[in-house]
């Protein structure tokens, strides 16, 4: 008589465990709402060309373009101008830019 009355729960159980179930939509979620899984767009290629460092004003020159802090162009905006990095946010995200290095140049003898 026991093995009966277990047969039910082992049921559900093997329902709630199957891959069927799991592929299932929420009920509670109105028709057409599916998530769509979210995917992070790579980093976009910034280069800081140079950093000009003054008594009264700081410029870094990125892709290009000359900025001061707070200026915003093309979704950059740039927060922070150190003599060896800039802080900028890039659509939103926070980013540390870097010059790139001088090329290494030798004396002859």
């Amino acid at each position: 008589m026991r093995i009966r009355s277990a047969r039910p729960q082992w049921l559900l159980l093997v329902l709630l465990l199957s891959p069927v179930a799991h592929g299932l939509q929420d009920p509670t979620q109105p028709p057409g709402s599916a998530v769509e899984p979210v995917s992070a767009a790579p980093a976009r290629d910034l280069r800081v060309g140079s950093i000009l460092l003054g008594a009264e004003r700081r410029v870094a020159v990125i892709n290009g373009v000359a900025l001061t802090e707070g200026d915003r162009h093309d979704g950059l905006r740039v927060r922070r101008i150190h003599k060896d990095r800039v802080e900028v946010t890039d659509r939103g995200q926070p980013r540390v830019l870097y010059p790139e290095p001088l090329p290494q140049v030798r004396k002859t003898p």
